[in-house]
C-alpha cells in the first residue's frame, strides 16, 4: 500500500508546478484555448478546482458526496464540461484563488483520515492513498494541457511513477471501457524513469509486455499524445498491443485522445 503522506507530499509538489504556470498570466492569457476541444486554460483550472471539492466533500461528508454524486450520474455524458463551463466564468484571479484554497483544505482533510479508509468515488471506492494518487494523475495530466496550450516544457520527475502505476492498474478497466474482455494473463511492463532506472510492474517471466519511457508512457494512458507520437511505448503481444491502442488512466468513457502531430521521430 502507498504511504498517503509520501503521495499527498507529492500531490502538493505536482500542484504548486502547475500553479506556477498559471499564476502570473495575464486574464487574457487564461482564456487561451488547449488541446481538450473547447476547453481554455480557465476551464482546466476549474475542472481541477471542482474536482478537488468532490474529494473534499467524499472525505469529510459522504452521503452530500452521494448526492451529488447522484445528481452527475443524471447526465454523465455532460457533468463534468458543465462544472468547468461554469468555473471558467469565473475571473481568473478569483478561480486561481478558489483552486488554492480548495486543494488545501484536500490536502488537510486526507492526511486526518485513516490511511485504510475507503472514500466514495464515481467509481469504487477509494483509500486515501488512492485518492490523492488519482488528484496527483489529474493534476499532472490537465497541466500537461495547460503547459501545451502555453507552449511550455515541464522536466519530468519522479511523481510520474504515481501516474505510471495508475496506468498500469488501469489496464483491465481501458479493456472493459471498451466492451472487451481483459486479457485473462498479467503484463510485464518495463518503464525507464527519468532519473535512468527502471520501473517494473508485472511477473518478469510474463509473455506479453509494454517497455517504454516512463514520460511517454504516461502521456500515453493519460490521451495526452498519440502512440504514433510515443516512439519509445512498445509492445509484445497482440493482447499487449490492443491496449496501447485503447489505455485510459482515468474513470468514465473512452476519451477521444489526441490526433497524430505528424512529426513523430523514428527510433
Amino acid at each position: 500500500m502507498s504511504d498517503p503522506g509520501a503521495v499527498l507530499a507529492d500531490l502538493r509538489a505536482e500542484s504548486e508546478e502547475l500553479d506556477a504556470l498559471v499564476a502570473g498570466l495575464p486574464a487574457e492569457r487564461w482564456a487561451v484555448p488547449t488541446p481538450a476541444e473547447g476547453w481554455t486554460v480557465s476551464h482546466q483550472i476549474a475542472h481541477l478546482a471542482w474536482t478537488d471539492r468532490q474529494a473534499l466533500l467524499s472525505a469529510i461528508d459522504p452521503d452530500g458526496f452521494a448526492r451529488a454524486a447522484r445528481e452527475a450520474f443524471a447526465a454523465p455524458l455532460t457533468f463534468v464540461d458543465e462544472a468547468a463551463e461554469a468555473g471558467a466564468r469565473t475571473p481568473p484571479a478569483e478561480l486561481l484563488a478558489q483552486w488554492r484554497a480548495g486543494r488545501e483544505e484536500l490536502q488537510r482533510a486526507l492526511a486526518e483520515r485513516p490511511s485504510g479508509e475507503k472514500l466514495p468515488w464515481y467509481g469504487p471506492p477509494m483509500s486515501v492513498a488512492s485518492m490523492a494518487t488519482g488528484r496527483l494523475m489529474e493534476t499532472w495530466a490537465h497541466g500537461q494541457d495547460v503547459a501545451d496550450a502555453l507552449g511550455a516544457t515541464r522536466t519530468p520527475t519522479a511523481r510520474l511513477r504515481h501516474v505510471a502505476r495508475i496506468g498500469v492498474r488501469a489496464r483491465n478497466f481501458s479493456f472493459a471501457a471498451h466492451q472487451l474482455t481483459p486479457p485473462a494473463e498479467e503484463f510485464r511492463v518495463e518503464l525507464r524513469a527519468p532519473d535512468g532506472t527502471v520501473w517494473e510492474y508485472g511477473p518478469a517471466a510474463a509473455g506479453q509486455r509494454v517497455t517504454g519511457e516512463a514520460l511517454e508512457f504516461c502521456l500515453l494512458v493519460t490521451q495526452r499524445a498519440h502512440r504514433a507520437d510515443l516512439p519509445s511505448v512498445r509492445a509484445e503481444g497482440a493482447d499487449a498491443e490492443r491496449w496501447l491502442e485503447i489505455a485510459q488512466a482515468f474513470a468514465g468513457p473512452p476519451g477521444k485522445g489526441r490526433a497524430p502531430s505528424g512529426k513523430a521521430a523514428t527510433s
